[in-house]
């Protein structure tokens, strides 16, 4: 069965148009509903969100087509999408969402699902889910006397933050550290700075004030110069950049540089293999990461396992293989001994916990590799439109940059699993040639797109 609706990362587009609309949230509700009913037992759903206007509406949709399956919901609110991942595990839910677009603009939204291991659904379950929707059966709905019960969980933050900090290693502090933490206005604009807080930190917290308009506008992992120029400004030890809805993480050092994901990948892993914690020698990451990572984790004995782009898929290999350790050059990082999906908080404490042991500042301890020259350009298009890939003189620029680049380089186009954007990097030993790749095809898709 192929699927239409759910994306690299569950469902996603602007709110209040299709497909993110209350009528299709009911409808996903009564078809997951559906598929999730199983057994006599009393059925239970965790809902989040983060801090979107839209969020509202979609919660309550859902809300309403889980209590018509006879399921009860417990909302959760505002709380990071790690934090419904172990939060539906622990209090034994069948079924696990989290609303939220991440790291788009508060006009985007997005609907994420767990199964009740806390783990993200697979192919074959959304699918079947959207299969449920397409047919509009609703023979399942529960008899009047047995609807769903709602109910908030009022100290679901609480359970969360005891849980991040149980990741970070007894007998280590953040005391003497000055931490300016950026949580996008998001999900985790509560529980980021009192976890670091309580652990020891001098903590200064910014982008904390959400309004439902202001997520990730000019703040966040993907929008770095508010923490760069706040880090400096503190002059703190480090900072640290949440998404929408905290799956993802990026490091800002004392000197106000950036330390992206491969770097902080190279570092816990190198830390886990000396240490003995790293699983099967070996850990995760996509196509997007550097050239650089892989020839680094080779030169300490470790292997790369690559996938392609998305935490899902990584989590995915990394369950089949049995490693603990894997993640995206964008922030995702998964460990998976702590949690079953991206978790930019304990991604951020084991980082810190490295830097703590090292004695090394975070402009030092942070650059495990010298990464190769990378570039990486987006371009949009209409969706619907004609597919630029299949352009003629698309093929042609790209078949021509993959000449260009052969033996010392590589080159991946790729659609994006979320937006309507056609993503072309390139990276080798020669930043010139690099540049002139991604360009040529860059014009070549634009010119498709016209």
């Amino acid at each position: 069965m192929s699927r239409k609706l759910f994306g690299t990362d569950g469902i996603r587009g602007l709110a209040n148009a299709e497909p993110i609309t209350a009528t299709t949230a009911l409808k996903l509700a009564l078809a997951a509903g559906a598929h999730f009913t199983r057994g006599g037992h009393r059925h239970r759903v965790i809902i989040g969100k983060d801090t979107r206007l839209s969020g509202y509406m979609l919660e309550t949709a859902l809300t309403s087509g889980f209590l018509s399956m006879g399921m009860d919901v417990m909302l959760l609110g505002p709380l990071p999408t790690p934090a419904v991942a172990m939060l539906t595990r622990s209090m034994r839910a069948d079924l696990g969402v989290m609303i939220s677009a991440s790291h788009n603009a508060y006009e985007d939204n997005g609907i994420k699902l767990f199964g009740p291991d806390g783990y993200k659904l697979s192919d074959d379950i959304e699918a079947d889910i959207e299969a449920r929707m397409a047919s509009g059966d609703a023979s399942q709905l529960a008899p009047s006397a047995q609807l769903g019960r709602a109910k908030r969980i009022d100290d679901a933050p609480g359970r969360y933050m005891e849980f991040v900090k149980a990741s970070f290693p007894k007998g280590l502090s953040l005391e003497g550290l000055r931490i300016v933490i950026d949580s996008a206005h998001g999900a985790a604009y509560k529980v980021a700075p009192t976890v670091l807080w309580e652990l020891g930190a001098d903590v200064v917290a910014i982008a904390n004030e959400p309004d439902g308009t202001n997520i990730n506008a000019a703040c966040g992992a993907t929008h770095t110069a508010l923490l760069r120029d706040q880090v400096l400004v503190h002059k703190a030890h480090l900072g640290i950049a949440l998404d929408g809805d905290a799956d993802r993480v990026m490091i800002v050092d004392e000197k106000g540089e950036i330390i992206d994901g491969d770097q902080l990948m190279a570092l816990i892993a190198g830390d886990w293999r000396s240490t003995q914690r790293l699983a099967g020698g070996a850990i995760v990451a996509t196509v997007m990461s550097n050239l650089g990572l892989e020839r680094h984790l080779g030169g300490i004995g470790v292997a790369l396992h690559r996938t392609s782009v998305g935490d899902r898929y990584v989590v995915e290999a990394m369950r089949r293989l049995g490693l603990n350790i894997g993640g995206e050059q964008s922030g995702h990082i998964v460990l998976s001994d702590f949690a079953t999906t991206g978790d930019g908080l304990i991604a951020a404490l084991q980082v810190l916990a490295v830097l703590i042991k090292a004695g090394r500042p975070a402009s030092d301890a942070g650059r495990v590799f010298t990464p190769l020259p990378q570039l990486l350009k987006n371009v949009r298009f209409e969706a619907g439109a004609r597919q630029p890939l299949e352009n003629a003189h698309v093929k042609a620029a790209i078949a021509a940059g993959e000449a260009a680049l052969d033996g010392c380089g590589r080159l991946l186009i790729r659609k994006s699993g979320t937006e309507p954007l056609i993503r072309v990097m390139a990276e080798g030993e020669d930043q010139g040639v690099v540049a002139r790749v991604v360009d040529d095809i860059v014009a070549a898709v634009e010119a498709a797109t016209k």
